[in-house]
């Protein structure tokens, strides 16, 4: 049996056509076995490897040629051997521990990666690659798009995750930028059904907000409002309170409000490409189906379910009908949604704002604080805050590159 050895090479320089094909068919001749390849390229600049096996008296021809070869193309090569134990070991670790961090703000810099590289490092996380996933950034800064994000592969054995996710939250403050963490699994780049909230998510603002101002309560709705979104008071109990204030509120008030709506920035793209990309999209909302309705006519949403507000004679009469769309039944729905799509809970995403969306955030298998209160980002498992909703793409795995001019 011929004995053979292992060997790394790696190859940088500057990059043309031909490189790949020429060093890999010298590999070809001498029928040595390729275990593994990667390439980068950064403006031009090549950054190639490649782990062969082959018999060990061939190796050194192997080596000759490549040496020539490299000299011929004007690129550099380095060459190490490899014991068969450290490969093997380095195999076995495969599809085990793997993470991605994204990092997404308007601008990022080298003080803001470096600080959350220094996290990875403090839990002894190893990055295996790094990824751009907005646009190449034009000189000229108003030809720029506004946001900047990159991917970066993990490796490694998270102990303390409640941790790790608090020095994120802690950097994501203090350098205004969004970082996620997510587990590298098949379910990540599979989502398929994707659940909002409505108010100050969808929309820049909270419609019983607006309804409260039309009716001249607007002070009283609103100090309730914010005491149940900071989880102060009991949803229900808060639902109840602010819609018997409307009592007596015209029903084209409603019509209005709704062709008014201020649209979150980003989330006409985001359902645009989500659509296009086979999701199921579904509203969940603590507020009212009048305004969910306007929202899917218009922009294509294929679920809603919200709460409705009893009118009599064009009047509200300050009572609601059916069952209080509040943080639990939002969890159940999405349950409910998943099941009638038959899509895994782990290919599921909700996105919300407010301490009534914590547990639909907690039952999804990708969880997202847009623009969140404080309370809410402490318990979510990833946040969104410095760019628009659009935002979300990235932590979905979508690159500028996949969306056809489309950013």
């Amino acid at each position: 049996m011929e004995k053979t050895e292992i060997i790394l090479v790696r190859i940088t320089g500057q990059d043309r056509p031909g490189v790949t094909t020429a060093l890999t068919a010298i590999l070809g001749h001498y029928n040595a076995t390729i275990l593994d390849i990667g390439q980068a390229n950064i403006h031009h600049s090549l950054s190639l490897a490649i782990v062969f096996e082959s018999e060990t008296t061939q190796s050194g021809y192997i080596l000759k040629d490549l040496l020539f070869k490299a000299d011929e193309l004007s690129v550099n090569v380095r060459f190490s051997h490899l014991s068969k134990e450290d490969y093997s070991t380095w195999v076995n670790l495969q599809g085990k521990n793997r993470y991605t961090v994204t990092i997404l703000g308007k601008e990022l810099n080298g003080t803001q990666i470096s600080l959350v590289t220094q996290v990875l490092l403090a839990h002894k996380l190893n990055i295996e690659k790094i990824n751009r996933l907005t646009a190449r950034i034009p000189l000229n800064k108003t030809d720029r798009i506004g946001r900047s994000c990159i991917e970066l592969s993990i490796r490694g054995t998270v102990d303390n995750f409640k941790d790790l996710q608090k020095e994120f939250m802690r950097l994501s403050s203090q350098h205004q930028i969004d970082i996620a963490f997510q587990e590298e699994s098949m379910y990540r780049r599979m989502r398929r059904l994707i659940c909002f909230d409505m108010d100050s998510t969808l929309i820049q603002t909270e419609v019983i907000d607006e309804l409260a101002d039309r009716a001249g309560v607007g002070e009283e709705v609103r100090a309730i409002t914010e005491s149940a979104m900071r989880g102060e008071i009991d949803f229900s109990e808060s639902f109840k309170r602010r819609i018997g204030l409307l009592k007596g509120l015209d029903e084209s008030v409603m019509k209005e409000i709704a062709e008014n709506l201020p649209i979150t920035d980003g989330m006409v793209r985001l359902v645009r490409i989500l659509k296009k990309s086979g999701y199921k999209i579904a509203i969940l909302s603590g507020g009212f189906t009048y305004f969910g309705n306007y929202l899917k006519e218009k922009y294509g949403f294929d679920y809603v379910y919200a709460n409705e507000l009893e009118i009599v004679d064009g009047k509200l009469t300050g009572e609601h009908v059916g069952d209080i769309v509040d943080g639990k039944r939002k969890a159940e729905l999405l349950r409910l949604i998943a099941q009638v799509e038959k899509v895994d809970l782990k290919q599921t995403v909700a996105v919300g704002d407010g301490a009534n969306d914590l547990q639909m955030l907690a039952t999804a298998g990708l969880g997202i604080a847009f623009h969140a209160k404080p309370k809410v980002k402490a318990n979510a498992q990833q946040s969104l805050s410095t760019v628009g909703l659009d935002g979300i793409l990235y932590f979905l795995g979508y690159r500028d590159s996949m969306l056809e001019g489309d950013y």
